[in-house]
């Protein structure tokens, strides 16, 4: 899949979730499809279409006035799209996770909102709001996010300089990558080493300088049946496993919820805003800190108190860039 293609799918699944009412396919065409000719915009469409259901995406049909048979209108339900306790296959949470993951991330961010930025600029009234079933933000800083994650849409090999946790000098690599994938709090690119002629997993943080795209696109084929999280959870060094107890607010904390050991409901939380509920989960230790703190004062570390200690650390760290620190509740559990 072209970057173009990713990101137009993305712009219709936002555009489709954010809007108030059916939106009208010649207003679909307009903002996501100029310049295309009639042919050529019905089969982009269709397949865009037929590719987000295949993901599971409901997309609904509808009549923009029911008393005239006009042009369908086409729209997604977040209610349909948000269910907090639904198990996706991966298949079906691809353009999902996909979303999250590059949502915040510099280059892709402006491509994800274009068509937000585009309706509001006509004046057609949206939701952001509805955006929010994307939660947890997930960053991605490693420099090399931007090369491996167009290399993966485009097939083509790169070349970069790698230093492992237990070497002194960096060596270079050349990677036929396969996917980019998250795991234990840490990015991943998997591929075909063709130094080697092994599949390998290399953590983008251990990337040294700029990772280079070389060769022309279309390159190699990925194997079929290829399960790229798999590979890294098979390849990557085992996680670290931590036992933890966060305060979630009522409606927020959907992925740490979905992974909980238990839920206990209606407990006292560090506020009266909203109700809260008790979560003991197992995760892996590594990100951990950086999941809790993009649901914002929504979780509060309760234990282990290393935990709550390095997600206190962290935020009085970032208070301390801004200005004094204060005494008075904080995100994570200061409280």
């Amino acid at each position: 899949m072209s970057v173009r293609k990713s990101e137009r799918l993305m712009n219709l699944l936002i555009m489709l979730l954010v809007q108030r009412h059916y939106v009208p396919k010649g207003r679909i065409r307009e903002l996501l499809y100029p310049g295309s000719s009639d042919e050529a915009f019905e089969k982009m469409f269709e397949r865009d279409k037929d590719e987000l259901r295949a993901l599971g995406v409901p997309i609904e049909i509808g009549q923009m006035d029911a008393y005239f048979d006009d042009d369908p209108g086409y729209r997604i339900r977040p209610d349909d799209l948000s269910l907090p306790d639904i198990d996706l296959t991966p298949d079906e949470a691809s353009v999902i996770g996909l979303a999250t993951r590059v949502w915040q991330h510099a280059k892709l961010a402006e491509a994800t909102t274009d068509a937000v930025r585009k309706l509001s600029a006509l004046g057609v009234p949206v939701d952001p709001g509805a955006l929010d079933i994307v939660e947890p933000r997930l960053s991605a800083d490693e420099p090399a996010f931007d090369v491996f994650w167009e290399a993966v849409q485009e097939r083509r090999a790169v070349a970069f300089d790698y230093r492992t946790a237990q070497a002194t000098e960096t060596t270079t690599r050349h990677l036929q990558p396969w996917g980019v994938t998250r795991y234990a709090g840490r990015w991943y690119v998997v591929g075909l080493d063709t130094d080697r002629g092994e599949e390998r997993v290399f953590r983008l943080s251990r990337v040294q300088g700029q990772a280079r795209p070389e060769g022309p696109p279309a390159a190699y084929d990925v194997p079929a049946g290829t399960d790229v999280q798999a590979l890294a959870r098979r390849l990557a060094p085992d996680p670290v496993r931590l036992e933890a107890t966060l305060l979630v607010r009522r409606g927020a904390g959907h992925t740490l919820r979905r992974g909980a050991d238990h839920v206990e409901q209606d407990v006292v939380g560090p506020d009266e805003r909203t109700r809260w509920d008790r979560v003991r989960l197992t995760r892996a230790r590594l990100g951990l800190d950086d999941d809790i703190l993009t649901h914002g004062d929504s979780v509060v570390v309760e234990a282990p108190a290393e935990l709550r200690e390095q997600v206190v650390d962290r935020l009085r760290r970032a208070l301390a860039a801004d200005g004094p620190v204060t005494d008075g509740p904080a995100t994570g559990g200061d409280r």
